[in-house]
């Protein structure tokens, strides 16, 4: 038998289609309506903690372990924050060389949400049975071939990411001044191919996100409605002309009308990015540190920002390669102008950002200069602060080494996408929530779209949660055979 208050709780545990672990909490008023949604992350992660005392040149390696799905995003933050700490420029090739890989790494990882993990919520239907909403749902409904073509895109690219970074899980590629392996000529003709395949099918991608979802009124309705709508800040990484780029640039921030409101090198971002801590998850929440901390709301007065694809695309002026110039002028032509701030147009900038992935493959292959054989510059400077950033699938990524002149780390500091998202994205099942539900009335569809909420952001709830306050906290619940409550213990 429940108790009036567990009657007026609904749990969604786990959540799904996404990289970590996580649960939302949502509490009803007595007619049945949502005080307050929580989004809860109770697991945890050491890193930050156990780095301390390893060599920096381990730490490309130790933080790619952080998270399975996104390691290249960290070791290459984790290479460039070594190249910052040991004052080493790398040779023009090696950074053709990282650009590839990692705009590699961007395609196939883009792709896997596009149609696995955010897919299903579309190509299948947000009401679909729940048995539905997978991979198999999706390629039911596009067709086998296509779930063929999706396979064998993302295989061909991971496999271009093992032939140069020795790992798809665990790269080795990255040192300090450079990369460990060039690329053949012999093997150039191979990589272009897979480049302009990867355009092909970013571009087909464009063509069936038009079809499923521009073309259904309700899921137009579903992306631009208040419930999932925010106005906030957006920060994204962009090259000197202001255009999305995911290696390297300086950090934008714009304002919730558009405007510039910073713009910065990696080394001054603790100028910019402040951390909150909340009692109810082991995730941090971040924001404009001169805007200051003013709890969960948006506008201009909040310091929450947004990082991900739709931060990016709104905090740049633009895309560097042509098609994906076209894709973006579409999407916001569509939207209204800039910026958008429906938090499901997120999908659709990430199809952009495929595009420009593959584009930028195209003229890297195409650069002569990316087959050199002068791979690396050897540091001789005496290690001391190094900061490395790249715009990994889910935002901005930061890496923040400290060492003594013996090069072992005294102090890491990683501010991941997902941390940079957490308010948004804790704002955002929150407001879902409290739209969605009314009277008590709850549908298996209805708690999916509450969960679409966090999963437009991709986030990963692993690499978010990467502090180690000491010990862990520990509350034991003793229940009866009922399942009644009948004691609890802390620590």
């Amino acid at each position: 038998m429940k108790t009036a208050q567990e009657k007026r709780k609904i749990s969604i545990e786990p959540i799904t289609r996404l990289e970590g672990h996580g649960r939302i909490e949502i509490f009803l008023d007595g007619s049945g309506n949502v005080e307050k949604a929580y989004l809860q992350i109770p697991e945890l992660r050491g890193f930050e903690t156990f780095c301390v005392g390893r060599p920096a040149e381990d730490m490309p390696q130790i933080t790619s372990r952080i998270c399975g799905v996104c390691p290249t995003a960290h070791h290459m933050a984790g290479t460039k924050a070594l190249d910052s700490l040991y004052k080493v420029e790398p040779t023009p090739t090696a950074k053709k060389i990282r650009e590839a890989v990692y705009n590699a790494f961007m395609f196939e990882d883009h792709a896997l949400h596009v149609y696995i993990l955010g897919g299903p919520d579309f190509i299948v239907g947000p009401d679909a049975p729940k048995a539905a909403r997978n991979v198999v749902g999706v390629i039911e409904k596009v067709g086998v071939e296509i779930g063929k073509k999706l396979i064998s895109v993302r295989r061909r690219n991971r496999e271009f990411i093992t032939q140069i970074g020795g790992k798809i899980i665990h790269p080795v590629m990255g040192l300090p001044g450079g990369v460990a392996k060039g690329i053949s000529p012999e093997d150039l003709p191979k990589f272009k191919e897979l480049a302009r395949d990867n355009l092909d099918f970013s571009l087909f991608t464009l063509e069936t996100f038009r079809n499923i979802v521009l073309k259904n009124k309700d899921y137009v309705d579903l992306i631009t409605s208040d419930a999932f709508t925010h106005k906030t800040y957006y920060m994204g990484m962009v090259d000197e002309k202001n255009k999305v780029n995911f290696y390297e640039g300086k950090i934008r921030v714009v304002d919730p009308d558009g405007k510039e409101y910073a713009k910065f090198p990696a080394e001054k971002y603790l100028d910019y990015v402040a951390e909150h801590v909340e009692p109810w998850t082991y995730m941090k929440f971040c924001y404009l540190k001169p805007l200051g901390w003013k709890g969960f709301k948006d506008g201009a007065g909040s310091g929450i920002y947004s990082v991900a694809p739709l931060a990016r695309l709104n905090a740049s002026d633009g895309m560097a390669t042509p098609q994906a110039q076209k894709a973006y002028e579409e999407m916001f032509r569509t939207l209204g102008g800039k910026p958008v701030h429906h938090t499901l147009a997120n999908h659709w900038a990430r199809v952009v950002e495929m595009i420009y992935a593959a584009e930028r493959m195209v003229e890297l292959f195409n650069d002569p200069g990316i087959t050199g054989k002068d791979l690396r510059v050897i540091p001789s400077k005496t290690p001391e602060t190094g900061i490395g950033v790249v715009e990994a699938p889910r935002g901005t990524l930061f890496h923040h080494y400290e060492t003594g002149p013996d090069g072992l780390i005294k102090k890491a500091n990683l501010i991941v996408a997902t941390q940079n998202n957490a308010a948004r994205i804790a704002m955002s099942v929150d407001k879902a929530a409290r739209a969605l539900i009314r009277n008590g009335e709850v549908s298996d569809g209805l708690l999916n779209k509450i969960e679409m909420a966090f999963r437009a952001y991709d986030p990963c709830f692993g690499c978010a949660t990467h502090s180690l306050p000491g010990q862990m906290p520990l509350i034991v619940k003793f229940r009866d055979r009922s399942g009644r409550v009948i004691g609890e213990m802390r620590r």
